[in-house]
């Protein structure tokens, strides 16, 4: 168990004073933590998830995103082996992690988005010159779309409709809905969120 291990790092100094105890280096719970010691990963998650939640939270701007990425930061620690104490200091590592997943996750925003205009301009230019295999295939597809769009809430079903079928950027539905850009950023995002299972077949 760590505690003994952590007990031991914490072992008073004989000229010291009883409130001045050595705490494990950052280091020295990874090492005890790549041992075996799985409880190593609480004293680093103490440490270090408010930094994770933080940076997560100020790119992504979306509170549940932000605790799934600091959760899944933290196991990439766990079960990965990226990390080497000896090529920079452990906050370093998370902060460079936790914004290159975050950006990640911005970019598949992205395209979820364009997949939904270029797939509402492909339906408007089917043409009778198609075979009967590609109009099943994209009547098939349509309908995927249309029934996950129809489990949303009216609000992000329109702004992503409105992008789906006319191709309008989010600039464009705020102007036209009158509405302020952050909050169709917002209705955008959560509704992305929502279709990411339903369409996640014909996005990948």
């Amino acid at each position: 168990m760590l505690s003994a291990y952590y007990s031991k790092l914490m072992d008073i100094d004989s000229t010291s004073s009883p409130t001045e105890k050595v705490l494990p280096t950052d280091a020295e719970v990874f090492r005890a933590l790549k041992a075996g010691q799985s409880d190593a990963i609480g004293i680093l998650y103490d440490r270090y998830a408010s930094l994770v939640y933080r940076l997560s939270l100020k790119i992504l701007a979306n509170y549940q995103e932000a605790e799934d990425l600091t959760q899944e930061i933290f196991l990439t620690l766990w079960r990965s082996n990226t990390y080497n104490p000896a090529r920079g200091s452990l906050s370093s590592y998370l902060t460079t992690l936790t914004r290159s997943r975050a950006i990640d996750k911005i970019r598949s925003r992205g395209t979820k988005l364009k997949f939904l205009q270029r797939w509402g301009q492909m339906m408007k230019t089917e043409t009778a010159s198609n075979t009967p295999f590609e109009a099943a295939s994209l009547s098939q597809r349509s309908h995927q779309v249309h029934s996950a769009l129809a489990q949303l809430p009216a609000n992000h079903r329109q702004v992503l409709e409105m992008a789906y079928y006319d191709g309008l950027s989010q600039s464009e539905i705020a102007k036209k809905l009158d509405i302020p850009l952050g909050t169709i950023k917002t209705w955008s995002r959560q509704g992305l969120l929502n279709l990411r299972k339903n369409l996640q077949d014909f996005i990948e």
